[in-house]
Formats: structure tokens, C-alpha cells, sequence
């Protein structure tokens, strides 16, 4: 990798640029199992932000450092010292560590390595795509003390799962395997754990590759059909179809394929 100096003070969040076009973004408090305080809502926060206005960036990986811990969620001194609200370890606009409540144009990839608990699991929900290494757990246990996983995980994971598993799991709080998630297409790669990093990397260049507007109507409309009925699925997917089809990249595509070469994408 290519790093760019980290954008945060303390490092408590990273910051990598790997190539032209990926970001790579790692929670970087390993002694304290990546833990969410408010500094690091407060960096992931700033990232995301720099992220979504870098038209060089196309896609984005969420990591975690050390190999035992993605993300343990919340910093419970800090929730217990007072700190939970919009200036603690959730932030104005992004929720829950910066990010959950965030509408996001471009496309992120949770590259998630052992135990995702919490508001780990929350953050790799918000997540569009998920890498897990084969060693990897999630587990929303709000319910052991007494909270909610109000981050998005308890509705999310009912977006997700069959009614009877998103209970199971919020109201016994107990951990699901990576190949667990994956029969049930909360991941899209389970793979060995030294090689999450890599595969959720090959993934984003996948995407890279393709045309930035597209990439971002597709997951417009994944996001809306949760939300629309039918007849507004449709105003919005022809609205979306009429835009693209308007962009210099809907020209460029069926040109390059014709003179078969790579397209060089615009963004416009």
C-alpha cells in the first residue's frame, strides 16, 4: 500500500489512499478493542466527509487494527462518563460513531477481522459490502445491558434476516459465526484472516473500475426499494435512468467497448 500521511490527530483513525481511486479507513485503538470514544466518531466523522468530497475516490474500506478485534462498538467509559450524545461517541448527521446515520454516495466495504460486537456489527451493517475473515463473530448483545442496538443494528439486521433470526440474535445477544452470515447474505466473502485486507481491496478495484455515476445510481436504488413502493420505485429508477443516460461516462462506455479498450471514466 501506498499510505498517505494519517489526517487525524493521535491516529486514532487512519487514513490510507491506495492507488487513484480506493481510501482505506482503519479504527486504530487496538489496546482498547477499537472501541468507539469521541475522538474516533470525531475523526471517522471528518474521513467520511473527506472521502465523499474527493472525486478521485470511487470506493472505500472500513478496517480494523490488530487481528482479534474489528470493532468492540461503544467505549462504555465514555458512554458512562456522559459522553453518548452528538458531541460524544455519536456526531451531527453520521450517528453512531460518524457514520451509521451518513448518507453516503460512494460505496464502503466493512474488511472485518475477528470480533465485530456492538456497534461494531452496527458499523459493518451500515456498511454496503462486507469482507470477513473465517475466525470473525458478530453479535448485537445490547439487550446483556440493559440497552438497544439503536445504531441502526436492530432494524437493520430485521432488513436483512428472517424475522425469527433478527430476534434471535438482538434478544439472546448471542454471537453469529462469519459462515453463519454469509448463508445469510449479511457478508459477501468469508475468507482466511490474514487475507480480509486483501480480498475487500481486490473487491473495491472491481469496483473502481466501473463507471462512478453508475456505482452510485445502483446503490440509490438497492437503498430505495426498502424504502419506496413499487410506483415510486419506478419515478425514482427512471429518474435515475434519465440522468445517466445524459453523462459523458454513458457515451464513453459503449465506445470504449467498441474500440475495445478500458474506459477512462469522468465521473461527469
Amino acid at each position: 500500500m501506498n499510505a498517505a500521511a494519517p489526517e487525524v490527530a493521535e491516529e486514532v483513525v487512519l487514513y490510507e489512499k491506495v492507488g487513484a481511486h480506493i481510501a482505506v479507513v482503519t479504527l486504530n485503538r487496538p489496546k482498547a478493542r477499537n472501541a468507539i470514544n469521541p475522538e474516533v466518531a470525531q475523526a471517522l466523522h471528518r474521513l467520511r466527509e473527506q472521502i465523499e468530497s474527493d472525486d478521485e475516490i470511487r470506493v472505500a474500506i472500513l478496517a480494523g487494527s490488530g487481528g482479534d478485534v474489528f470493532c468492540a462498538g461503544a467505549d462504555l467509559k465514555a458512554v458512562t462518563a456522559g459522553r453518548a450524545g452528538a458531541s460524544g461517541i455519536s456526531t451531527e448527521g453520521g450517528g453512531f460513531a460518524g457514520f451509521v446515520k451518513a448518507r453516503r454516495a460512494k460505496p464502503w466495504i466493512a474488511a472485518v477481522r475477528g470480533k465485530a460486537f456492538g456497534g461494531g456489527f452496527e458499523l459493518a451493517l451500515a456498511c454496503d459490502l462486507v469482507v470477513a475473515g473465517k475466525s470473525t463473530q458478530f453479535a448485537l448483545p445490547e439487550a446483556k445491558i440493559g440497552v438497544l442496538a439503536a445504531g441502526g443494528g436492530a432494524f437493520r439486521i430485521a432488513q436483512a434476516l428472517p424475522r425469527a433470526l433478527a430476534n434471535e440474535i438482538l434478544v439472546t445477544g448471542k454471537p453469529i459465526s462469519a459462515d453463519f452470515a454469509l448463508g445469510h447474505g449479511l457478508v459477501n466473502r468469508v475468507v482466511d484472516d490474514a487475507g480480509v485486507l486483501e480480498e475487500a481491496l481486490r473487491l473495491a478495484g472491481e469496483i473502481a473500475q466501473n463507471a462512478p455515476l453508475s456505482v452510485k445510481a445502483s446503490l440509490e436504488m438497492v437503498r430505495a426499494a426498502s424504502e419506496l413502493n413499487e410506483e415510486g420505485l419506478w419515478k425514482f429508477n427512471d429518474a435515475w435512468g434519465q440522468r445517466i443516460i445524459r453523462t459523458e461516462d454513458a457515451k464513453e462506455g459503449p465506445r470504449a467497448f467498441l474500440e475495445k479498450r478500458a474506459p477512462q471514466w469522468t465521473g461527469r
